[in-house]
């Protein structure tokens, strides 16, 4: 059987060869059957990771909870911050109407089924509401994600091959784009690490006046990773703990017409998300602010980091701010 480098796990072929339910599943294989693949970041992962210091640089990776808004998703708003006071000496705050994916953020396993087999590890639909834990992100609010980051700059490398990428048209990004982009930064993913992929879009979306981002909205098209096979198998034989991007969804929307998931995914028209989280249980990270943290490093042509990843700690949640630092 062909296994992940250092970890002696099924590479993803023979993840489909599973029986019943299992096939195309990390369901039952790590030791915490709620964590999913930040499994990966063990405590020799994390000494590791330590190395990726080297300038004493720290970059937040979150924009402001309400720096979406308009965003491309229809249903969530900006929260309404309240700042109120009990005597003249006192000061206290809340929000409403917090959406947590509504900026930054961190898709939890919850966050989608399987249309073919549910929740990841099987968990029952109806354990799925709030304060229950199976699955929830809390897990990993307990025990943080810290591991190795890497950013594979795809907006930067197809600028130096005199291409653009074509955001409002929502250019779906092929797959070779990776190996591409990681040889040209003469870069190497070890298993454990959080990927980071940056294409510029964020900036690019923030960019728009208002009428523009509405505009962009309307459209429902957003620059993302083609659906393909392909990814998911170099996400789960590279081992890696969680992949992050700068744009909406990770995935390009609307979906590709050839997704391979149009069948398995009718309720999402064949997008990725439910084979990364409900099947692999690995993480997306969306809507991260990595423009900042791709310029730093390709000036110092460092494109390793130290990297904290701290949700929320909300019991059931199915999502939260990313609260992603980068450490150089």
């Amino acid at each position: 059987m062909t296994s992940i480098p250092r970890r002696g796990l099924p590479d993803r072929h023979a993840l489909k060869q599973r029986p019943g339910a299992l096939a195309g599943t990390s369901w039952e294989i790590f030791a915490d059957p709620w964590r999913g693949t930040p499994s990966f970041a063990d405590p020799s992962t994390v000494l590791a990771a330590a190395g990726s210091v080297l300038h004493g640089e720290v970059f937040g990776l979150d924009y402001p909870v309400d720096a979406f808004a308009p965003g491309m998703s229809k249903a969530r708003k900006a929260p309404v911050h309240t700042i109120y006071a009990n005597h003249p000496a006192h000061r206290d705050d809340f929000l409403d109407g917090f959406y947590l994916q509504g900026s930054t953020q961190i898709d939890g396993l919850r966050h989608r089924r399987a249309d073919d087999v549910g929740f990841y590890g099987g968990i029952p639909d109806d354990r799925i509401h709030p304060g229950s834990e199976e699955i929830g992100i809390q897990v990993w609010a307990d025990q943080p994600i810290v591991t190795r980051g890497i950013l594979i700059d795809l907006a930067g490398y197809l600028h130096s091959q005199g291409r653009e990428i074509d955001h409002a048209a929502g250019q779906p990004l092929p797959f070779d784009l990776i190996p591409e982009a990681l040889e040209a930064q003469a870069l190497e993913v070890a298993t454990g690490d959080i990927v980071m992929l940056h294409t510029g879009w964020s900036e690019w979306f923030l960019g728009l006046d208002e009428n523009k981002k509405r505009a962009q909205q309307t459209t429902g098209r957003a620059t993302g990773m083609a659906q393909s096979e392909e990814l998911l198998d170099w996400s789960w034989n590279n081992g890696l703990t969680l992949l992050a991007a700068d744009n909406f969804a990770v995935e390009c929307l609307p979906p590709v017409p050839d997704s391979p998931f149009l069948t398995t995914a009718p309720n999402d028209r064949g997008m990725m998300h439910q084979e990364f989280l409900a099947k692999l249980g690995l993480p997306l990270g969306e809507l991260w602010r990595l423009s900042p943290l791709a310029r730093r490093m390709r000036e110092l042509r460092q494109w390793h980091s130290l990297l904290i990843v701290k949700p929320l700690n909300i019991t059931g949640a199915t999502g939260s701010p990313a609260n992603a630092t980068a450490v150089l």
